[in-house]
């Protein structure tokens, strides 16, 4: 299955973000920049080269009961996850 990660807004409440695109050393803060700008059940479609688990620790920690998590894809080099707002 391919995904379309591409940055654009999406009607299904839906929004991508290809964290391939931004650098290293500025991720973190762009996704929870991302994440921030959320409404209650809106979602970040998340694409990713690697699995990000201490990212995923680090949002479980910030956001709490406000924060699902949810796995589209996990295989190697090709790694989506839907983060939604609640």
């Amino acid at each position: 299955m391919v995904h379309n990660c591409a940055n654009s807004t999406s009607p299904d409440m839906r929004y991508p973000f290809d964290a391939r695109g931004v650098a290293k050393r500025f991720r973190h803060a762009a996704i929870f920049g991302a994440f921030d700008s959320l409404h209650p059940g809106e979602t970040m479609h998340f694409c990713n080269d690697h699995d990000p688990l201490p990212l995923l620790a680090q949002l479980k920690d910030r956001y709490g009961e406000g924060i699902d998590i949810s796995y589209v894809a996990r295989e190697p080099g090709q790694i989506i996850i839907d983060f939604t707002r609640k």
